[in-house]
């Protein structure tokens, strides 16, 4: 019942500002999903640094991930990385660090207001606690196929597929297996403006648990999230982008429902990059684009 009403919100909020910006022309907020990964690979001299925070209504779980990317030196070569933080409530309280990823992606394809394929291969380090299930215990590989189409003027969809294999990896009771795991996912973007846009996304994902005696019974989540993200633009190319949306557990996740909370800060390095890493600021290039 609860996410019925939540879904029903988000409808009301997306048919209500479509009324109010439907026929302005629009400049995409890009390289900032949620669930999803976009295919967009950071401009030369471009730093991103993303916050997201996820909180489970149902358990009482959370998640925060900070993730910061640089391009290398410019966007056909992207290194990033991935630090989780988890609260977990099975069996008792506990927060700790997960496992770390060091992330690195090539812009395979970048056809400008068409179609974007950015590969990213990524090794997990084993900082988290294995015996407190915050992480696996041993070092792992991820991959992953980010797809990004643009439709229209107003409507931008991205797709995924990946998979990640840990070795040996380790479950909380002692137990050893190889893991093997697969994510999948798709999102609609709705541009009702240059600087606010309505988000849809479904991500599938599996997980695969190692007991005791080293068997894992592969175990499986999907969830829609519904979601709006808007951008704040400044003058010395600062660009600070918002967003938030609702997580619904459908399927195998159904009765599954949160909150998620996404912060991001976007601005040219000069100090490393030089003077032309302004020009490729977001909130710069709007700028100019408005004649200012």
């Amino acid at each position: 019942m609860v996410w019925r009403v939540l879904l029903l919100v988000w409808m009301m909020l997306f048919m209500a500002i479509s009324a109010g910006f439907a026929k302005e022309e629009v400049n995409k907020i890009e390289d900032n999903s949620f669930l999803i990964e976009e295919a967009y690979n950071q401009e030369y001299g471009v730093v991103q640094h993303i916050n997201s925070f996820q909180y489970n209504l149902r358990n009482k779980q959370w998640a925060y991930t900070f993730v910061q990317e640089w391009p290398v030196p410019g966007q056909t070569h992207q290194l990033s990385y991935n630090i989780p933080v988890f609260r977990l409530t099975d069996d008792g309280y506990r927060t700790g660090l997960g496992d770390v990823q060091l992330n690195y992606r090539y812009q395979l394809v970048m056809k400008e207001d068409l179609v974007a394929v950015a590969p990213r291969l990524s090794l997990l380090l084993p900082t988290g606690d294995f015996r407190k299930d915050f992480g696996r215990g041993n070092p792992g590989l991820q991959t992953n196929l980010p797809i990004s189409l643009t439709l229209s003027d107003k409507f931008v969809t991205h797709w995924n597929a990946g998979l990640t294999f840990v070795p040996n990896a380790r479950g909380p009771e002692g137990g050893k297996a190889h893991a093997l795991d697969f994510n999948a996912g798709a999102s609609i973007i709705y541009l009702l403006h240059e600087n606010f846009n309505l988000m849809l996304e479904t991500a599938w994902q599996t997980n695969t648990p190692v007991a005791p005696d080293g068997a894992g019974v592969r175990e499986h989540a999907l969830f829609i999230n519904p979601g709006f993200r808007f951008a704040l633009n400044f003058e010395n190319g600062l660009q600070i982008v918002p967003g938030f949306s609702v997580p619904i557990g459908i399927g195998p996740s159904s009765g599954e429902y949160g909150l998620f909370f996404y912060l991001s800060f976007e601005h040219p390095f000069p100090a490393l990059y030089g003077k032309k890493a302004m020009k490729n600021a977001p909130s710069f290039n709007t700028k100019m684009e408005e004649g200012t």
